[in-house]
């Protein structure tokens, strides 16, 4: 294939002495750029996020897509298609709020999520991870169960931003501790090193929805006193 996407299909640059695909490192790179504008809770978060998820979709089927990288991580592929799917519906959530809310606000207003959210999230992340490890290890995915775990709990992270859960964070935290190690020994350098990135940035994320989500309770914790003060 010629002209510009068949460069980005085959181009490559060499990090010390290893190849690796233009395309993972523009893939991650759109990946940090969604990141950034959910932390500014910006719609456009969405569709930024999947131009990185369709590049970054060929990239984790390297004996498919023939990269540089033997291995083949069916959990890291399959949750791009998750996360394509699960962006839809962030987009469209977001999209709504900020209509909602005449266009002027952010698309969505930071929580915590209550216990029983809580409780359910735990439950998909078990059930999830111990479903997804044997289809994974049958499928011939290196490293099933780490591989498990990082495809439902980003999908649970991604799930969590769309509703506005400041939790979301701590789960997208918990897939980067997983994912830098199976990401250096697979050989991924780029998206290795970007998830040193994410994990840094997750954290300044939880603290920048935290305070967020505390006002806003302050705030509305102070209308009703606020207003019994007018009457009286």
């Amino acid at each position: 294939m010629t002209g510009p996407l068949g460069w980005l299909l085959d181009a490559q640059v060499h990090v010390a002495g290893s190849p690796v695909l233009v395309r993972e490192i523009v893939g991650n790179v759109f990946g940090l750029a969604s990141a950034l504008l959910g932390l500014r809770r910006v719609v456009w978060a969405w569709p930024v996020g999947m131009i990185g998820n369709a590049l970054l979709f060929t990239v984790f089927l390297g004996g498919v897509f023939a990269t540089p990288q033997a291995h083949d991580l069916y959990g890291q592929a399959g949750r791009q298609v998750f996360f394509f799917a699960v962006s839809v519906y962030g987009w469209w959530r977001w999209s709504r709020n900020r209509r909602a809310g005449g266009g002027g606000e952010p698309a969505v207003v930071p929580r915590w999520a209550t216990w029983r959210e809580r409780l359910g999230l735990l439950a998909v992340a078990a059930v999830g991870t111990a479903a997804a490890y044997p289809a994974l290890a049958a499928l011939g995915s290196w490293g099933p169960l780490p591989d498990a775990w990082i495809l439902v709990g980003s999908l649970l992270a991604t799930y969590g931003m769309a509703r506005g859960w400041v939790e979301f964070w701590l789960i997208w935290i918990a897939v980067d501790a997983v994912g830098v190690p199976l990401l250096l020994r697979g050989g991924f350098y780029p998206s290795a090193a970007m998830y040193l990135v994410y994990g840094a940035f997750c954290a300044a994320g939880l603290y920048s929805w935290w305070r967020t989500s505390r006002a806003v309770t302050t705030a509305r914790t102070r209308i009703p006193a606020t207003y019994s003060e007018v009457v009286a």
